[in-house]
């Protein structure tokens, strides 16, 4: 009888170790230097006063969408179904370089004229909610998905709170900028130091075809999976932790520039993380030789076979900055939802309060955050992974129809983006838990339309929005007098 294949494990080492702390540290570092910029009120505290650099912008937004999903879950799926992978990462990289082109200096220019610091501050100023109805829609939406998306970034070993709490927008996006050339140098060296390994891209896909010829063919999927893929990139216009990117750049006439690096990034980033799966699967041709037979380890396994001790080291590091350029960004979203849209907008709308005490109360909803989501995660496994999985589907049907609606459709109406906000949320949730429907499709692509089309309709059946010139003028222009 033939021996089962030997299971390669993940070895710690002393090197290895010191070039991850190193990198905690540096972004310990960068969280304390920018506490005094970001004290300085809400608007620095969760969009940089809106001063932010154009390359920051692009490469922050990219990477504070992707998560340890690119690292570990595309790699993973490379390893599995072979070239039909790409699908997954192309659907973003599209979305993502219109939205910088078009979405971003629109809401960009309007939230500087009506003084928008969170994307409900957004809804708010475009539709005129005195009543505050419509901010609380979203808060509640916004925290619903992401309570478990935090939690299930701390469960895979995200610490970010410590930078995040003390330094704010500043200190997120100068980390997430560090995290993302940190990964895209992993995402370059792990995979084409194991071609060359492997004789060459001529010679891996030999042998991946070898093994099985769907694995190099890039159409070896169903239809419903291939526009599920797809559909991913519908889940980018309604991410707060990406949107309020768009927010912070100090010249929004240099998001076109932002455009073309952070797509450059993101189709690098794409490359390294499909490259590693299908040279992967030639180095570990059976799953069990994976610890634990799991393919999403496959990355940091090929990396330590690799690479010196202490790029590994940097490796290990990519993965943890993927969680953490998320995490990050999710926690901003959070206390900006609770202290700026409920605390200041909703109970103490009459009332001036102090900046510095808006900041103080942010830091600590940021760390409150932290432990229950912590607690959720330890206590409740198997629903964060389960939410996880939909937030990105929840928040991008519900926020992005109803929030391109809003910036290029005139007849929008505050009616019609409740009821698009309500739909979309409802229909991804009913959607994911039917296995019928689930399995057909992923369920951000039908719940995306639905709200889109619901969204339409109520506007059409309620009464048009007043002074829409005064509002659409904010969006082209870029300074302008406050309204009244």
């Amino acid at each position: 009888m033939q021996d089962a294949p030997a299971t390669i494990e993940i070895t710690a080492n002393p090197y290895a170790v010191a070039s991850f702390v190193v990198y905690l540290l540096i972004v310990i570092g960068i969280g304390v230097v920018s506490a005094r910029f970001s004290s300085a009120g809400v608007g620095h505290f969760f969009v940089g006063g809106r001063k932010m650099h154009r390359f920051v912008v692009a490469l922050s937004a990219v990477v504070s969408g992707r998560s340890a999903w690119l690292l570990l879950g595309v790699t993973g799926m490379a390893y599995t179904m072979g070239a039909s992978a790409t699908w997954a990462v192309v659907g973003y990289i599209v979305a993502e370089m219109f939205l910088f082109l078009f979405y971003a200096t629109r809401l960009r220019r309007f939230s500087e004229v009506y003084d928008c610091v969170t994307v409900p501050d957004f809804y708010a100023a475009r539709f005129g909610d005195r009543s505050g109805a419509l901010r609380t829609i979203l808060i509640v939406i916004i925290l619903i998905f992401m309570v478990g998306y935090v939690s299930a970034q701390f469960v895979g070993g995200g610490k970010a709170f410590i930078y995040t709490s003390v330094g704010g927008f500043l200190a997120v996006s100068l980390s997430d900028t560090l995290q993302a050339c940190i990964m895209i140098a992993a995402l370059v060296i792990v995979p084409a130091t194991a071609l060359v390994d492997r004789g060459g891209l001529t010679a891996v896909l030999a042998e991946l075809q070898s093994f099985d010829p769907t694995l190099v063919d890039p159409f070896a999927l169903s239809f419903g999976a291939a526009v599920g893929f797809l559909g991913i990139g519908l889940g980018s216009p309604g991410n707060p932790h990406i949107i309020v990117r768009y927010m912070s750049i100090a010249d929004p006439d240099q998001l076109r520039y932002s455009a073309v690096v952070g797509t450059i990034w993101n189709v690098v980033m794409a490359w390294g993380a499909l490259f590693i799966g299908l040279v992967g699967r030639v180095y570990f041709p059976d799953v069990s030789m994976l610890p634990d037979g799991d393919t999403e380890q496959l990355y940091p396994i090929l990396a330590q076979q690799q690479l010196h001790p202490v790029f590994f080291g940097v490796v290990v590091a990519s993965i943890f900055a993927a969680i953490i350029s998320t995490a990050d960004s999710q926690l901003l979203v959070a206390a900006s939802s609770v202290v700026r849209d409920f605390y200041e907008k909703i109970l103490h709308r009459d009332d001036v309060i102090p900046q510095r005490r808006l900041v103080l109360y942010s830091r600590i909803v940021v760390l409150l955050v932290v432990v229950g989501a912590l607690i959720f995660g330890v206590l409740a496994e198997d629903l964060v992974f389960w939410l996880v999985l939909f937030a990105w589907a929840g928040l991008g049907a519900a926020i992005g129809p109803t929030s391109i609606l809003a910036l290029f459709w005139r007849r929008t109406t505050r009616a019609g983006v409740m009821a698009g906000l309500l739909t979309g949320t409802v229909v991804t949730i009913v959607w994911e838990k039917t296995p019928y429907l689930a399995e057909r499709m992923y369920e951000l692509v039908p719940a995306f339309v639905a709200a889109l089309l619901v969204t339409v309709v109520v506007s059409w059946l309620t009464q048009p929005p007043e002074n829409t010139d005064e509002l659409f003028a904010a969006m082209r222009r870029r300074k302008a007098a406050p309204p009244g």
